[in-house]
């Protein structure tokens, strides 16, 4: 049977074994030579996990979304440059939010900052997010509060909301009290979904690179050589030269080792690395790359997420360039929010108007 063939015969359990990242040796009666292959990196999001599902399909009561909620809320953390362009524009937009009063005589804000802050992010996070009205005897409303996007779910008739955590027994909303506020999308019209989906495969990719680094500092590769000896060495002087790179191991490695072979020839010792092709990688193009992608998503100036210029280049003024920002960004996050206001039918988010410092 020809080696294609006994490949091809391999048994389903070997092959989900070596796909989970067993451990796994292999040994030639012959050459006595193990090849071993190591588990794999634990990912935020696996593969193409984030985009399972294509359609909001129905349940008994309310609509599915039609991306993971899950998935999304772990991959607000695969990047810096993802979860800290999202963190910007929320407090940007939360810092600019003014509370409004109950009445002239009740200072209570129908809408806290608080409450104002999570539905923000939410709404980066998710595209979606939900207030819920609560309202006195009268059917007036009192006040918002915020509900959680990663659970609540769109009911199939209108008006209808649940709150479906998942470990609890699902419950209703009361019909007409969720608002909800939504990023548009071109496939459907009943979640919202993020804008920055385009960019959440360069985000895992930087999430990869910087596992496989990890895994390769832990493992120790970076440090690793062979030491191939062909000259006259006596038994004692190889025991005593396998004592001594064993102690130039763990804490305090990186050691320098001194060998005398009286009457070796030239080359006898050779040292042959065997990392070398890891530190050829191309990591740091990897990470640059896929930051720039994620930035771009978002729209996002680098100079006010802390990026440090590359040598000899200049990310201009930092003033002008938040400036620009508020005012491409920001803006437009505060009319989509605009919209409360005429789900309630009185001003119930407002934003204080911001000062643009004069070019110098």
């Amino acid at each position: 049977m020809s080696k294609r063939n006994r490949a091809q015969r391999m048994s389903r359990g070997e092959a989900s074994a070596a796909s989970n990242g067993a451990l796994q040796a292999t040994a030639s009666p012959s050459t006595a030579v193990q090849a071993f292959s190591f588990g794999e990196p634990v990912e935020v999001l696996n593969r193409r996990e984030i985009m399972d599902m294509v359609e909001c399909y129905r349940t008994d009561r309310w609509y599915e979304p039609p991306l993971p909620l899950d998935g999304l809320a772990r991959a607000f953390r695969v990047s810096p440059h993802h979860s800290s362009a999202i963190m910007l524009k929320r407090n940007l937009i939360t810092a600019s939010f003014d509370p409004v009063p109950r009445s002239a005589s009740d200072p209570t804000p129908i809408l806290s900052r608080s409450a104002f802050g999570k539905a923000v992010q939410d709404y980066l996070v998710f595209g979606n997010a939900y207030l819920e009205a609560r309202r006195n005897v009268l059917g007036g409303v009192m006040d918002l509060h915020h509900a959680l996007a990663k659970y609540t779910r769109r009911g199939l008739i209108a008006g209808e909301f649940f709150w479906a955590p998942g470990i609890d027994a699902p419950s209703a909303f009361a019909p007409g009290s969720v608002i909800q506020i939504m990023q548009p999308d071109i496939n459907q019209e009943i979640y919202g979904v993020p804008e920055y989906l385009s960019a959440l495969q360069s985000a895992l990719l930087n999430e990869a690179a910087t596992l496989f680094r990890r895994r390769y500092y832990l493992n120790g590769s970076h440090a690793g050589y062979i030491l191939y000896a062909t000259g006259d060495i006596d038994e004692n002087d190889t025991e005593a030269l396998r004592d001594a790179l064993k102690d130039s191991k763990g804490p305090g490695n990186f050691k320098n080792l001194f060998v005398h072979a009286p009457g070796g020839k030239d080359g006898s010792i050779k040292i042959l690395p065997i990392a070398e092709v890891g530190a050829k990688d191309e990591f740091l193009g990897i990470k640059n790359a896929t930051r720039d992608d994620v930035l771009a998503a978002h729209r996002t100036p680098p100079s006010v997420l802390g990026i440090v210029p590359a040598q000899g280049s200049q990310l201009g003024k930092i003033s002008e360039a938040v400036d620009m920002f508020f005012e491409l960004e920001i803006l437009p996050l505060q009319m989509a929010f605009l919209e409360i206001n005429d789900r309630v039918g009185f001003e119930a988010v407002r934003f204080t108007p911001r000062a643009i410092a004069p070019a110098k």
